[in-house]
């Protein structure tokens, strides 16, 4: 699985709060999936923060 996060991100940090192994806030406060391709331990969370983005900014593939 890869995670990306698309440009309608509001930077809450809802994802890197409920992932922090796959998302990551950048420099411009804007959350980013550092870790592709996703390890299969940490999908569960990953498909848990992308449920819980407020925009819907995370597409997993």
């Amino acid at each position: 699985m890869y995670a990306i996060v698309n440009s309608d991100c509001i930077g809450c940090g809802a994802c890197e709060e409920i992932c922090p192994q796959v998302f990551r806030m950048n420099s411009y406060e804007i959350a980013e999936a550092y870790l592709n391709p996703i390890p299969q331990a940490s999908e569960e969370s990953t498909r848990e923060a992308a449920k819980n983005c407020p925009v819907a900014a995370i597409i997993l593939e």
